[in-house]
């Protein structure tokens, strides 16, 4: 009887929990961020998307800014041709006129050496693309000086040194009309002595030599024919 009560009272008890745990509320797991694929730092404000305001940009790298190309000699004669438009040679030519007034009043040693070296000659034939060819003749050459033409007209004309410029730049037949040319005298070789032979080409082979008592070969060798 005793055991029958306490059968009965544990089974009403395991129906009563059972009852309870049926009808708690389940536990609410808190909503997780989406994945981006980057760990945030607490505290950090959101990254923002591509394209979107308040992006940071990189600044552009400055484009390079190629060097004047120097005009420096470094042979004791140089020559300097000047390509010019057809339709400009008025203003070259007074360019040319600046020029040589500045060499004349110019107190700067280094010019005065340049000038008394520098001489100009334009040539009778068309240059490259029917322009006309002028030439720096300079002789002898101030060795390691600069012979730009904007310094010395800078120093000479400085409040007019910008229109003058632009007559000579838009004299000039594009960035590639002027050359520089370092040149050294020739000095030829010793000559050979009076009624010698002129010497063979340069590159060419030695003589065949023959040993004493040998007689030089003139043509291909013969074989002997067999004897029957």
């Amino acid at each position: 009887m005793r055991i029958a009560l306490v059968l009965a009272v544990a089974l009403l008890a395991v129906r009563g929990a059972s009852a309870q745990v049926a009808s708690a509320p389940a536990p609410q797991t808190p909503p997780q961020p989406p994945s981006s694929g980057t760990l945030q730092q607490p505290g950090a404000p959101p990254p923002a998307a591509p394209g979107q305001p308040g992006t940071p940009t990189q600044p552009a790298a400055p484009a390079a800014v190629a060097p004047p190309t120097a005009r420096v000699f470094t042979a004791p004669t140089g020559i300097i041709f000047n390509a010019v438009r057809p339709e400009r040679v008025v203003d070259f030519e007074l360019v040319i006129g600046y020029l040589q007034a500045a060499f004349e009043k110019s107190a700067n040693p280094q010019v005065r050496a340049q000038a008394a070296g520098w001489r100009m000659f334009k040539a009778t034939e068309p240059g490259p693309n029917n322009t006309v060819l002028y030439v720096f003749f300079l002789d002898p050459t101030v060795v390691g000086a600069e012979y730009a033409l904007g310094p010395i007209l800078s120093d000479a004309y400085p409040d007019q040194v910008e229109q003058i410029w632009k007559l000579y730049q838009g004299a000039l037949a594009g960035a590639a009309s002027q050359s520089l040319l370092n040149l050294t005298r020739v000095t030829p070789p010793p000559l050979p002595p009076a009624g010698a032979p002129v010497p063979p080409p340069a590159g060419t082979p030695p003589p065949a030599t023959t040993l004493p008592g040998a007689a030089p070969t003139t043509g291909p060798a013969v074989r002997p024919s067999a004897v029957p």
